[in-house]
């Protein structure tokens, strides 16, 4: 999956997992970002929250492909912590998430290859707990309404089952509708029958959005 099959997986929201190898601790949060700021900000929120610990390793992807993909070690033997949880994400095949596994140090030396079976099955458990979900590319068609017929407009678009992902009130109402892009003609036909031809509708760009559940 990914850009170039028009969908790929993310998750809900955010979830925390534990794990305990040789009496350390391996916390791992994971939470869905649509940036690298907001990532960021809740890497340094789980440190805030857990200043006593040893480590706070993280990794992040962002984007259809992943494309947007960091991850830190935290003072871990370079190579031992971050990359295998950036890999741990890119094989269980998500993205607009990061992974920060918190790790309390239980006293004994688990080694290079230890450190990265732990942040590995760290991520892992993470990632089980969470609830993945799948978007997909859309086309976006902006329709231009006055107040008579938007309001109604609106109505009768979330009862044919496409709900509008913005809605924007100005001079007019501008309801934006993320449509597969193989239904563009016909939505925008159905458009027009509905308003009797008098409201305009206009391609403008793809986005992708969550399939419902």
């Amino acid at each position: 999956m990914g850009a170039a099959s028009g969908t790929y997986e993310t998750i809900a929201g955010r979830v925390e997992t534990e794990l305990e190898v040789e009496r350390s601790r391996f916390i791992c949060t994971i939470a869905r970002v649509a940036t690298e700021d907001a990532a960021r900000e809740l890497i340094a929120s789980v440190r805030a929250a857990a200043p006593k610990a040893r480590h706070h390793c993280s990794a992040f992807r962002i984007g259809p492909d992943g494309e947007l993909a960091r991850s830190n070690d935290d003072g871990e033997p370079s190579g031992t912590a971050g990359q295998p949880m950036l890999e741990a994400l890119r094989g269980e095949g998500l993205s607009d998430v990061v992974a920060v596994v918190t790790r309390y140090f239980g006293g004994v030396l688990l080694g290079t290859g230890g450190l990265m079976r732990a942040y590995t099955a760290s991520v892992q458990s993470g990632v089980a707990a969470a609830t993945r979900v799948l978007r997909s590319l859309r086309t976006t068609v902006e329709i231009h309404a006055d107040y008579e017929r938007g309001p109604a407009l609106e109505a009768e678009l979330r009862r044919l089952g496409h709900p509008p992902v913005r809605v924007e009130y100005g001079a007019d109402m501008r309801l934006d509708v993320a449509v597969p892009p193989e239904q563009v003609a016909a939505f925008q036909a159905r458009i027009a029958e509905l308003t009797a031809g008098v409201v305009p509708t206009d391609v403008a760009g793809t986005t992708y959005v969550d399939d419902p559940a």
